[in-house]
């Protein structure tokens, strides 16, 4: 099975119905991407394919090959951080830091889909991850820092 993970390409010899996070953890070595709760009930594995948030969870890898699946190990660029990154640092926002990965890569799918998030946009999206540590007021000043730095040409 070939796949893209981080632009990079990946040939894998697991079978289809592997679920991606197992894949990704296991066969890559990229273990950014947390297990949470297995059930794509908590966010904690979120990965982007094609550029949309996805639970990688429940997401078989056989379903995404030949697509491009993006981790939080392939946001950053040349040695800068992506602009959500940076803003997650910027408001200080992960406690214990666990669900962090998957708030950072729901939250770069919402501002890929809209540049300049009203509250109730990054609510709908946002509350779908969950957060015990209850840090949501600093991701929500996080993701409005990301998108101004991201309207302002900052590094997405």
């Amino acid at each position: 099975m070939k796949l893209r993970v981080n632009g990079q390409p990946a040939t894998l010899d697991i079978p289809d119905d592997v679920p991606l996070l197992w894949a990704i953890r296991e066969e890559l070595g990229l273990t950014g991407t947390k297990f949470g709760c297995g059930a794509a009930q908590c966010g904690a594995c979120t990965v982007l394919v094609d550029g949309q948030a996805r639970r990688s969870c429940v997401t078989a890898v056989g379903d995404v090959a030949d697509h491009e699946v993006t981790t939080v190990e392939g946001l950053a660029a040349a040695g800068t951080l992506h602009a959500v990154q940076q803003a997650w640092l910027d408001e200080n926002v992960p406690q214990c830091g666990y669900c962090q990965v998957g708030q950072i890569m729901a939250a770069v799918a919402l501002l890929a889909a809209r540049p300049d998030p009203s509250d109730d946009d990054i609510d709908a999206v946002m509350t779908a991850n969950l957060c015990r540590c209850g840090t949501y007021p600093r991701i929500r000043r996080a993701i409005v820092r990301a998108a101004a730095a991201l309207r302002a040409g900052g590094q997405p």
